[in-house]
């Protein structure tokens, strides 16, 4: 499980193969299975090939890392803001104005049921599994991206693709700074919220 050959294979699919078949149609049960058995070998390979040990750090840097989450989350505030005014405006801050209490459920549900698997993968297991294929810290990052923008084939959108692209770019960068899953858990968790908060979220599969 540890050549170069057999990881090749695994990560094309994990990462390739499994998210373009869920574009097809077939059974939501089975797609539902493949994805719950992709989850539970990932685990496995984290825990008892990698050794990996789920534990906070003491050295975490809380004051960089929320210097430039909510820097980047401003920039991303601004542009978001002034193109749901521009293509929808009625869009704008709809749920949370209007379904207060299903726009704070939903936030729950999201950050602690689809962000924090999806950087298990796309980042925790990805980095520590894939890192020694790719002599190459840069294109490391822009695979990751990719493949992380690949994920979201399901929602046929090129803006989701655009976006979940720079939205894999920035979290793997995080993760390369920090090796955290919590950090970059909540930093996804955080603009992810924005995005539906400001009126983007039914472009991105989410409840409104």
């Amino acid at each position: 499980m540890q050549s170069t050959l057999y990881k090749g294979f695994e990560l094309f699919i994990i990462f390739v193969l499994v998210p373009i078949s869920f574009v097809l149609n077939y059974s939501p049960w089975i797609k539902l299975g493949i994805g719950f058995i992709g989850f539970t070998y990932v685990i496995y390979v984290l825990l008892k090939i990698e050794k990996l040990k789920f534990k906070l750090s003491k050295q975490i840097d809380w004051k960089t890392f929320w210097k430039s989450t909510i820097l980047k989350l401003f920039i991303i505030g601004i542009i978001t803001t002034v193109f749901v005014w521009i293509t929808d405006k009625t869009q704008l801050f709809n749920v949370l104005l209007n379904k207060p209490i299903k726009w704070l459920f939903i936030l729950f549900v999201y950050s602690f049921f689809s962000v924090y698997p999806q950087e298990l993968i796309y980042r925790t297991f990805f980095f520590k599994r894939y890192r020694p294929l790719f002599k190459n810290t840069g294109l490391l990052i822009f695979i990751n991206a990719i493949l992380f923008s690949l994920a979201h084939l399901l929602f046929n959108s090129g803006l989701v693709l655009f976006l979940t692209f720079l939205g894999g770019a920035l979290f793997a960068l995080t993760f390369k700074k920090t090796e955290s899953t919590l950090l970059v858990s909540i930093e996804h968790a955080i603009y992810g919220c924005w995005l539906f908060t400001v009126g983007m979220g039914s472009m991105l599969g989410f409840p409104t």
